[in-house]
């Protein structure tokens, strides 16, 4: 402490790359706060944290997990909301010096403080998070935040999870003040000692007197609309709204009460349980990043891109964004103009909203430079190939491009279906090829499966990896075969789909059934979006590689024929002229006719689910999967399968490999061998073992 009579206090866990909020650091700040009673010298404190470019990044999640019970729950809640309660009630006034991430209970500790101060680096993020665990801010964030910023801001952020940087922060009053990283500590100092003679005086939006006349429809639209995105299967957002709309109408000491007794119940429940395992398998495979411990990436300074169209532009938007220089190739310059539109049009929304200053979209846009001929891709460490799904193509491609690239420049394919051997066959360099399948939109589809062969050199799948990290993608890394994981697993669930359609299921009764069951769309609208003809090519891909139980429905052939691509031509199942609807024309293009019948939803979900189940444990059982970790953060983040089922081996554990072969055995005496259960189901149904190592982790 200075002259100045201002403590600064530093948060910085040992060991660790960034601060959490525990019991050691509760611990500590209470006895801090008890300490500031008996010290009349201290004017004001400054918190700020020790890390690079973390302030606080939340609670420490594997405390949260060995809670065993709903009051052991609540009681930790009502605990660390004590300890804030008392910092908040501070004898001096404290101020938060915020650099970097801002998290969950990181903000929920600062909300406490008097005075916020942020920086303007973009790494200065504030946000709850806490939804996304399938738990409610649990130390007063549900009841300090919306009497700050207002009931809808404060329900936005609480419900969304989502963070917002400094600049909106400040905007929103969740921030009192924001200035440049060099400058925060003396700004925290100033605010300090201007707090502690009474010169700086706070004006807080808080609930405003419009919002106070509206309670009811504020709630009542948020409650509808979190019910029209989750279907009722996530049930912290309805708890946090009835946590605000009970807490806010009442004092702050019974609005925490009300808080933490919804902490409790949502700590332990299923839901919570498996979004957590997902949390911690996207760390996992972090470190567990398939290729060995000690293997040395190149660093992707330049990268090239083959094929402007969506994916391809998609895949070069990314990149710019994270700061690589792309040379984006495509054959004709009207190509290479609609990609980089495509990049214009991400970076000018992100403008829109606030996110990006005008110099920052231009910055991004220098970084990426067209081309029709293969100039400058000798100075590129990586080519990411994104052309039309056709082998021979392929091949010619990577021929070309071989020709003009550098020795120990990685060619990776976004193919979704072409076994990356097929098209390394004739290549001059088979151990520097691989695939980098990435999912469309690029730029919002968290997922890049990595695919090796039994060539690929370490270091090539290392520098796919690592550079799918660095773009913010989960990455997997799986080995070469027909569909890989994710559009194997896809085959035959899709084409159950379809083959439910044929037998006279109305269209829109099959999406209505897997939405039930948690997916974000339904199979058919999802066959739309990615085109009945792609999917037909990549259908066909998997019937040669594994036979009949691969075969999609006779009748599909009809439906490809009639010239139906899906959204693109705007005619597929459905039909795109104003609003969405089912086309009932295609109907006459089945063999069942135009008729419908009523099929049971559990039907339809048994036959689709398992059906996927199925195919990711055969996926697992040969090796195309390293792990059951990585075939749930696969089906989750690239395929939409419910995250609050855990992904499918955790659906399998909780279902249990015996009922599930009961099930595909069920099945298959209806249906035929496509449903005869994979033989490693069958092992798992008689050991009893589960897919994941139950003591592996804390959480199950």
């Amino acid at each position: 402490m200075r002259s100045d009579g201002v403590l600064v206090v530093t948060l910085d866990v040992p060991g660790e790359k960034v601060n959490t909020i525990g019991r050691p650091v509760m611990e500590e700040l209470d006895a801090l706060i008890t300490d500031l009673d008996a010290r009349p010298d201290v004017k004001g404190v400054v918190l700020r944290s020790g890390k690079a470019d973390n302030f606080i990044a939340g609670a420490d999640i594997k405390e949260f997990t060995a809670i065993r019970s709903a009051l052991e729950g609540e009681t930790l809640s009502r605990s660390a909301q004590g300890v804030l309660g008392r910092l908040e009630a501070a004898r001096v006034p404290v101020v938060a010096a915020i650099h970097g991430s801002c998290l969950g209970g990181g903000l929920e500790t600062v909300l406490c403080c008097r005075y916020r101060i942020a920086s303007d680096d973009p790494k200065t993020v504030l946000g709850v998070p806490e939804v996304n665990l399938g738990i409610i801010p649990g130390i007063g964030g549900t009841q300090r935040l919306p009497r700050l910023v207002g009931l809808a801001a404060g329900l936005d952020l609480i419900l969304t999870g989502r963070s917002v940087k400094a600049t909106r922060a400040l905007k929103s009053g969740l921030v009192d003040e924001v200035v440049p990283p060099a400058a925060l500590l003396t700004a925290a100092r100033r605010a300090v000692l201007d707090l502690a003679d009474g010169t700086r005086r706070l004006e807080r939006p808080g609930i405003s007197l419009g919002e106070r006349l509206i309670r009811p429809v504020i709630f009542s639209k948020a409650r509808s609309s979190v019910l029209a995105k989750t279907h009722g299967h996530y049930p912290a957002p309805l708890a946090a709204i009835d946590a605000v709309q009970r807490g806010t109408a009442t004092s702050l000491a019974e609005g925490l009460k009300i808080e933490a007794r919804h902490f409790g119940e949502l700590s332990v429940s299923d839901v919570s349980r498996n979004l957590v395992s997902v949390f911690f398998a996207t760390q996992d495979i972090k470190k567990d990043a398939g290729y060995p411990e000690g293997t040395r990436a190149r660093e992707v300074h330049k990268l090239a891109v083959l094929g402007a169209g969506l994916m391809g532009s998609g895949i070069a938007t990314v990149s710019v964004e994270a700061g690589v220089d792309v040379r984006l190739k495509d054959a004709s310059f009207e190509a290479l103009g609609r990609g980089l539109r495509h990049a214009r049009e991400v970076f000018e929304e992100r403008r829109r909203r606030g996110s990006l200053k005008p110099r920052e979209v231009d910055r991004r846009m220098q970084r990426l430079s067209p081309t029709v001929d293969y100039s400058g891709f000798r100075r590129a460490d990586l080519v990411i190939e994104a052309v039309f799904e056709d082998l021979d193509l392929k091949r010619r491609v990577l021929a070309e491009t071989e020709a003009v690239i550098a020795d120990d420049c990685v060619f990776a394919s976004n193919t979704s279906s072409l076994p990356i051997g097929d098209i390394a066959r004739d290549a001059r360099h088979p151990n520097r090829v691989l695939g980098m399948h990435f999912f469309s939109p690029v730029e919002k589809m968290p997922l890049l499966e990595v695919v090796v062969t039994q060539e690929t050199d370490a270091w090539a799948t290392a520098t796919a990896a690592v550079f799918g990290r660095r773009i913010g993608k989960h990455v997997i890394v799986v080995r070469d075969g027909a569909g890989f994981y994710t559009s194997r697993a896809l085959g035959p669930y899709m084409n159950e789909a379809a083959r439910l359609v044929e037998e006279g299921a109305a269209i829109e009764a099959v999406d209505q059934a897997m939405v039930a069951f948690g997916f974000p769309v339904g199979p058919l609208a999802l066959m739309d979006e990615v085109g009945i003809d792609v999917g037909a090519k990549v259908a066909k891909i998997l019937m040669h590689a594994f036979g009949e139980r691969m075969a999609p429905p006779v009748a599909m052939a009809a439906v490809v024929e009639d010239g139906r691509l899906g959204r693109k031509n705007k005619r597929g199942f459905y039909v795109y002229d104003g609003k969405k609807r089912p086309d009932e024309t295609i109907y006459a293009l089945l063999p069942s006719g135009t008729p419908r019948r009523t099929f049971d939803a559990r039907d339809m979900q048994d036959r689709l689910v398992f059906a996927f189940l199925n195919e990711a444990a055969r996926c697992l059982e040969e090796g195309i999967l390293r792990s059951p970790r990585d075939g749930d953060v696969g089906a989750i983040f690239g395929l939409g399968f419910p995250a609050f089922r855990g992904g499918p081996f955790r659906y399998l554990d909780k279902l249990g490999a015996r009922f599930a072969v009961e099930v595909l055995e069920r099945l298959a005496a209806h249906h035929g061998e496509r449903f005869r259960p994979a033989a490693i189901l069958v092992d798992h149904a008689r050991s009893g073992a589960p897919f994941h190592d139950q003591r592996a982790r804390t959480a199950p």
